[in-house]
């Protein structure tokens, strides 16, 4: 099973990618947790220093930008 995890205080950014997130899985058809990490805290552990990142399976994928449904979906596979 997959762990993706969307790093970000709440913004509408951080929203929308984990929309897409949802999307692309559901899309894919794969089994993943999906898990928002919205303390500063705990996104600092990451090394990000712009938000929304995306996390897949421990390792930051993007950062300070809203990935497309598609774009996710692509560093799934």
């Amino acid at each position: 099973m997959r762990r993706i995890q969307i790093l970000g205080t709440g913004c509408p950014k951080c929203k929308t990618l984990m929309a897409n997130a949802e999307t692309a899985v559901k899309a894919l058809g794969i089994e993943a947790t999906l898990e928002k990490v919205e303390k500063l805290a705990d996104i600092m552990k990451f090394g990000v220093m712009m938000t929304p990142a995306l996390v897949i399976d421990g390792t930051v994928r993007s950062a300070g930008k809203v990935l497309s449904a598609e774009e996710i979906a692509r560093l799934l596979v």
